[in-house]
């Protein structure tokens, strides 16, 4: 049975047809099956709880238990549907207990509009019968997810001992990755550049007693000097080449997260092809990542067969690693579990009256029979 938390919308869960009583004796509807529920400020009140570093840490555990049993996954490419200003996505997955999706759009003017470019959220529901018993907000959660997938990568194919990191980028999924590239690759350096500057002042701002020493930079070519690892991580919905070829140095790893739709790249592609790429899952990231500047037949590597030995990572120190981060549906499936464990075990979790309780499951109509 889950905890429920404080909030508007809380019900308690019977069998049968349930009604709630009004003042004047009369009746209203049945009640609803209770759904669990992590809304945007439950989800904000969990990180600050827990730690940004630890949620990090346990959303990237998560998502690597998965990813190792991979095959246990009905898996698909996302939805997509574009327009001017962005894209909206649908991201489904599921295993043989669990379904889970999440709506996500991306909409680089959105900062102009103040509203955030990504918005999401997302639910769970069983297989068995179409249940759904849990929903949240993922905007947060999706940046974390994010940034742990991309510490996790960098674990698997940055060279042992890689210390200083090239931040090309520094809106709002920033300070998520320089966390999780300290927390799980070790990262004690980052190199900052923006074309905004006031972007790389509030990432400083707020990174400020991280720990971590942050060097803001003139621009890109400045920033990837000296780095073992270079993340892009840029919003402009256009075929860009922020990095080029004499900005990469042997053993470098390349980060590449905001190439996430078609036509919509960070990466020149004569680095793409030099690089020994990884992927979530190869028929999305064909459509959408910088792997869609190279030919259909050009080697790729998903990541869950380097966590199974079935593939080998990086090789050697002078190796060129890329990770075409496009972000895959099993990890928001990962951080829905994960959140709601958490939220569960903080008393966050709320319940929503979203699917309605039947005495007769073919009666729905009994339910807007007026009340005698």
């Amino acid at each position: 049975m889950e905890r429920i938390g404080s909030g508007v919308g809380r019900v308690q869960a019977t069998a049968g047809r349930r009604t709630a009583a009004r003042g004047d004796g009369a009746s209203l509807a049945p009640a609803s099956l209770p759904i669990g529920f992590l809304s945007a400020s439950g989800a904000v009140r969990l990180v600050r709880r827990l730690g940004v570093r630890t949620v990090l840490a346990g959303i990237a555990a998560r998502i690597e238990s998965d990813f190792r049993r991979w095959e246990s996954f009905d898996k698909k490419a996302r939805i997509a549907n574009h327009s001017a200003g962005g894209v909206i996505e649908l991201m489904p997955i599921a295993d043989a207990r669990t379904w889970s999706f999440k709506y996500v759009n991306g909409h680089p003017g959105n900062g102009q509009l103040a509203r955030p470019t990504v918005m999401a959220f997302g639910a769970l529901a069983r297989m068995a019968d179409g249940q759904p018993e849990f929903i949240a907000e993922l905007t947060l959660t999706t940046a974390l997810r994010t940034a742990a997938t991309s510490g996790l990568a960098g674990r698997l194919l940055a060279r042992p001992g890689s210390r200083t990191m090239a931040l090309i980028g520094n809106g709002a999924q920033a300070e998520f990755q320089a966390l999780a590239f300290q927390e799980l690759v070790g990262i004690q350096a980052v190199r900052v550049y923006d074309t905004d500057p006031a972007a790389t002042a509030k990432l400083c701002r707020n990174l400020r007693g991280s720990g971590l020493e942050l060097v803001p930079c003139r621009d890109v070519a400045q920033a990837c000097r000296d780095a073992d690892i270079v993340t892009t991580a840029t919003a402009a919905q256009l075929r860009a080449a922020v990095l080029t070829p004499d900005m990469v140095a042997p053993g470098m790893h390349l980060n590449a997260v905001g190439g996430d739709s078609p036509g919509k790249t960070e990466l020149h592609p004569d680095v793409v092809a030099a690089a020994s790429v990884f992927v979530e899952y190869e028929p999305q990231t064909r459509i959408e990542g910088e792997i869609q500047q190279l030919p259909a037949t050009a080697p790729v590597t998903e990541l869950w067969r380097v966590l199974g030995g079935q593939a080998e990572g990086r090789v050697d120190d002078r190796q060129v690693t890329l990770f075409d981060s496009v972000g895959f549906a099993l990890e928001d499936f990962s951080a829905l579990h994960y959140m709601r464990g958490e939220a569960q075990a903080l008393g966050l979790v709320e319940s929503i009256d979203l699917i309605p309780a039947l005495d007769d499951p073919k009666d729905l109509y009994a339910l807007v029979v007026p009340t005698p």
